[in-house]
């Protein structure tokens, strides 16, 4: 493609997400040689292990070459395509691009047998798009189907399901990749510690209500994050980082939330965490969940993180070994509340009650800090919130 006098050749690139991603994934291609851009409209997906974001094109004008096919993983800073800007609007009657087709509808077709010659495209220039055969295998998938029987009905025969499989998402691999290298780089030592949530429960039930009102989900875990927060203040050393032979110590408490996706995981950061009070941590942990599943996460909301928290205990577990968010050292594991027969009383007047009790599992880094360190974090936190919470 030639470029007019009054065109520029603009290199859209893979741009940074947060300090701590390096690299980023295409994960499909909006947007072909030839196809007309707008300024900011999206011309591709790109996946990592924290965030799956959309690249916008930086002006408005005809894409070039692209670079970078889907599936390949390259580093920050590398030039995804060109783009020939210049123009102010798009040209009318763009020249017809019904056989011209995207690498996923490609593969879509082949693998579902379709004949694209078959599909009506209304993409730009008839172009068949994504959604286009979406729709078109709906319709077959509806439309009656002729049988004729036969009068022969043979035995049948049990034949064992074959084995399927199916390529790791980018988003998975980036994950899968990140966990080993944790695993690989850092002395994993996980401890475990019982905590007596009643006084939690109890402040819970008293200010939910109200806060409901305001719009904010009070959730057990707004209660952990910020009694976690206190304690990381009282010892430092688990909310810091370690870089080759040196121990960074942060300012802030940047918190990270790990949110469960249908198809991975990812862990926004509040920033600033000890500057919020109960109602603004549980609003805080309400919205970038909601924007987490909707996939409106900013890059910049996903690094920076100095200690991480996991909620498996959502969906009912009740003990875990988290693997530690790199280059953290610590992350907090808050499982399942449940009710639990106990001793309570003391003095000799001990009893056996009914308590709504969760363990808290903490895997650190030993070669940061050693387990009786980590134990006093725990016995801390424990303490905090079977007092009701810290206040703030």
């Amino acid at each position: 493609m030639s470029s007019s006098p009054t065109e520029a050749v603009v290199m859209i690139e893979m741009p940074r997400m947060g300090i701590s991603v390096a690299e980023g994934t295409i994960v499909e291609w909006r947007k072909r040689p030839g196809d007309w851009v707008d300024a900011d409209e999206p011309v591709c997906d790109v996946s990592t292990d924290k965030v799956e974001v959309e690249i916008p094109a930086p002006a408005s004008g005809r894409l070039g070459r692209i670079a970078v096919e889907p599936g390949e993983t390259v580093p920050v800073g590398t030039v995804l395509a060109e783009l020939e800007a210049g123009m102010e609007t798009e040209p009318e009657d763009p020249a017809d691009r019904s056989h011209v087709y995207s690498p996923i509808v490609r593969r879509m077709a082949a693998d579902q047998h379709i004949d694209l010659d078959a599909v009506e495209g209304h993409g730009v220039g008839g172009r068949v798009r994504k959604a286009d055969l979406l729709t078109f295998l709906e319709q077959e998938k509806n439309e009656p189907q002729l049988h004729t029987e036969s009068p022969y009905k043979p035995e049948p025969i049990e034949v064992a399901e074959p084995a399927s499989r199916e390529p790791m998402s980018p988003m998975r691999k980036q994950i899968a990749k990140h966990m080993v290298e944790s695993r690989r780089t850092s002395a994993h030592c996980t401890t475990v510690i019982e905590v007596d949530f009643t006084r939690v429960a109890a402040r819970r039930a008293e200010l939910r209500e109200a806060m409901a009102g305001r719009g904010v989900s009070l959730t057990y875990l707004a209660f952990v994050a910020l009694a976690t927060v206190a304690a990381l203040e009282r010892h430092p050393i688990l909310n810091a980082s370690i870089e080759g032979d040196e121990i960074v110590h942060h300012g802030d408490v940047n918190l990270g939330i790990a949110v469960a996706l249908e198809d991975g995981l990812i862990v926004p950061v509040i920033h600033g965490a000890q500057r919020l009070s109960l109602e603004g941590m549980a609003a805080a942990i309400g919205d970038l969940a909601t924007r987490a599943r909707g996939k409106r996460l900013q890059p910049e909301e996903v690094g920076g993180g100095t200690f991480t928290i996991t909620n498996p205990g959502q969906f009912g577990t009740v003990l875990a070994t988290p693997i530690i968010n790199q280059p953290q050292v610590g992350i907090l594991d808050l499982e399942a509340v449940v009710k639990r027969p106990v001793v309570v009383g003391r003095d000799g007047e001990e009893s056996i009650g009914i308590r709504p009790i969760s363990n808290l599992c903490l895997s650190f880094d030993h070669r940061a800090l050693d387990g009786a360190e980590a134990a006093r974090f725990l016995a801390e936190l424990r303490q905090e919130l079977e007092q009701g919470g810290t206040e703030r």
